[in-house]
C-alpha cells in the first residue's frame, strides 16, 4: 500500500526554482563581464599549466566581448539573487525548516557514509530524514557561498563606496579571485546537484516539485510485534470459597 507524504513547503520550491535561471543567468553574464579581462591563469613558474578560456575558446564559438551587456544584467539579477537568498534563510528560520537543513555533530560520518554508498563501496545508504548528511554540509555551504558572493561583488562593483569592504578581503584583486572561486563553486555544485538527482530517482525530483513523496507503506497484517493473549474465563481464578464450619471467635465464646 502506498501513501503520500508530504516533504517539500510551497516557499521552498518556489525559492528553489526562482534561484535556479537566475543563478543560470549571473553565471553567465559574469563570464560575459570575466571575458573582458580573462587574466586568472595557472601557473607553474612562468609556464601556463592551465588557461581557463584560451583564445581558441572564443574563436570556436565566435564570442565577441560584450562587457557592457554582461555589466546590466548582472546587476539586475544580483538583486533578484540577493532577495530570494535573503527570503530563503529568514523562511527557514522562522518556519523551523532550518533544523532540517543545518549539519549536526552527525553530519560529516553521515556524508561519508554516502559518499561511500555512492561510489557503490557500501551496500546500504546510512539512514535519513529529509536530507542525509552530505545534502545538509552542501546546501548549508550554499547559503555561506551565497552570502560571500554578495559581498565580494559588492567589493568589485562598488569599491570606492564600500572601501572597507574591499579592504577586508584584501583588495580588489583578491575581492575578484574569491567572487571567480566562487563562481566555479557553483558551476561544481550544479553539475553534482544535477547528477544525485538523476540517481535519487523520480520521486525525489518530484517532491521538489509537487511538494510530496510516496512511500509504500506496509498493511497491518505485515507488522509482527508482542502480541497480548486475553485469558480464558476459566483460567481466571475467582474468590476463595468460605466454608460453612469456620466459626468466628467472639468475646469470651
Amino acid at each position: 500500500m502506498k501513501k503520500i507524504v508530504p516533504k517539500h513547503p510551497l516557499a521552498i520550491r518556489w525559492m528553489h526554482w526562482i534561484n535556479f535561471p537566475v543563478l543560470a543567468v549571473m553565471i553567465w553574464s559574469g563570464l560575459l563581464i570575466y571575458w573582458a579581462n580573462d587574466v586568472y591563469k595557472l601557473h607553474l613558474g612562468h609556464t601556463v599549466i592551465f588557461g581557463f578560456f584560451p583564445e581558441s575558446f572564443y574563436k570556436k564559438l565566435h564570442l565577441s566581448f560584450r562587457l557592457a551587456e554582461g555589466m546590466a544584467f548582472h546587476f539586475v539579477f544580483m538583486w533578484v539573487f540577493f532577495l530570494n537568498g535573503l527570503i530563503y534563510v529568514l523562511y527557514t528560520l522562522v518556519s523551523g525548516e532550518w533544523r532540517y537543513l543545518f549539519p549536526d555533530r552527525h553530519s560529516f560520518k553521515e556524508a561519508w557514509l554516502v559518499l561511500l554508498h555512492d561510489l557503490h563501496l557500501r551496500k546500504t545508504a546510512p539512514p535519513q530524514l529529509k536530507y542525509n548528511g552530505a545534502q545538509k554540509i552542501a546546501y548549508t555551504a550554499i547559503i555561506v557561498m551565497g552570502l560571500g558572493s554578495v559581498l565580494t561583488g559588492l567589493a568589485i562593483y562598488k569599491p570606492a563606496q564600500f572601501h572597507w569592504l574591499t579592504t577586508l578581503f584584501g583588495g580588489y584583486g583578491n575581492a575578484r579571485v574569491i567572487h571567480f572561486i566562487l563562481t566555479l563553486g557553483y558551476c561544481i555544485f550544479f553539475v553534482i546537484h544535477v547528477v544525485q538527482v538523476i540517481l535519487a530517482g523520480w520521486n525525489n525530483f518530484r517532491a521538489m516539485v509537487a511538494g510530496f513523496d510516496i512511500v509504500n507503506d506496509p498493511p497491518a497484517s505485515a507488522i509482527i510485534g508482542p502480541t497480548l493473549i486475553a485469558p480464558s474465563p476459566a483460567s481466571i481464578p475467582g474468590p476463595a470459597p468460605v466454608s460453612t464450619n469456620d466459626k468466628t471467635p467472639t468475646d469470651g465464646k
